[in-house]
């Protein structure tokens, strides 16, 4: 009878101990007690909660970031159906785009997540593929390809994130990866020659912007060259003129000062210039005496200026 009660106390005890609930790092505790969820969540580590069949404390990876793949898959689709993930743009071309999106539980919505967490990946990949069909019906094949990958970024977060809200997942969207945007494989040779062509284009372009930018700048730079020759012509010139104006007012002054004494001093001021004029012609070869040239009929003069004989 003793063993009895014996076994009683350790079942009970075991029973009890079922309401023993470790909590690890990075995750919260969601209680249901008979079915209905408690406001309370539980921290990391040890808590003691009513028994099995009354309290279920399902644990959530609250730091643990989450992926799911969105869009086209190569084996999705066959003969006439279209895989998913293949959308129409503006000018009526088709793409094949896959976006990865990558999500974490968002703070204090762990219970949503626990009654919503079999629906998040279906939901999250129907609203993405919406957002990603219409961005791309109001933009030509040709802006998607070249952009899209960029561009379609952070428009799928955001548009994303506000159209999931009313579902109440309880989840964040951390990102939307465009991994692949290309033409479909039956056409993907003519959209890569003209994607080549393109890019032919854009480098002789900015080959030619190039071009014009270093004509340009060596434009620029005779001109600095020309105005620097110019100012430094202007100002020896300004320099000489007024060495000269400064030598005229010199000998003007002489001349006064001796016109006063010499009443002959401009006659001989004349002389003095005649003087270095016709030596400095004469060593030029310019003139010459007139004595060889001449004769019994005169002067014998043919050339002129005169030269040396």
């Amino acid at each position: 009878m003793r063993y009895r009660w014996f076994i009683v106390a350790a079942l009970l005890s075991a029973y009890l101990l079922t309401g023993l609930v470790q909590i690890r790092p990075g995750e919260r505790g969601v209680v249901r007690r008979f079915g209905r969820l408690l406001d309370r969540r539980l921290e990391p580590g040890l808590s003691l909660q009513l028994p099995w069949g009354m309290d279920r404390v399902d644990r959530v990876a609250v730091d643990r970031v989450q992926s799911v793949v969105a869009g086209y898959r190569e084996d999705d689709g066959s003969g006439d159906t279209m895989p998913s993930g293949q959308l129409l743009t503006g000018d009526h071309n088709l793409v094949n785009v896959q976006v990865v999106l990558t999500y974490k539980v968002s703070p204090n919505e762990e219970a949503n997540y626990v009654e919503q967490a079999d629906r998040v990946d279906a939901l999250l990949t129907r609203a993405v593929e919406s957002v990603m069909a219409q961005w791309l019906a109001g933009r030509t094949v040709d802006e998607v390809l070249l952009k899209g990958k960029n561009d379609m970024r952070l428009i799928l977060k955001e548009q994303t994130q506000a159209r999931i809200e009313g579902y109440r997942l309880g989840v964040q969207i951390l990102d939307a990866r465009v991994t692949s945007i290309a033409p479909p494989v039956e056409v993907k040779r003519d959209f890569d020659g003209v994607a080549l062509a393109q890019t032919r284009n854009t480098t002789l372009r900015n080959t030619a912007e190039q071009n014009v930018e270093r004509e340009r700048r060596m434009a620029e730079a005779e001109i600095y060259r020309i105005e620097q020759d110019t100012a430094a012509y202007l100002h020896s010139r300004n320099l000489l003129a007024r060495q000269e104006a400064d030598r005229f007012l010199k000998r003007l002054h002489q001349y006064q000062v001796g016109r006063q004494g010499n009443p002959y001093y401009l006659r001989q001021i004349w002389e003095e210039a005649r003087g270095k004029l016709f030596a400095r012609l004469k060593q030029n070869g310019q003139i010459d005496l007139l004595d060889h040239h001449l004769s019994a009929n005169g002067l014998d003069l043919t050339t002129a200026p005169l030269k040396q004989p």
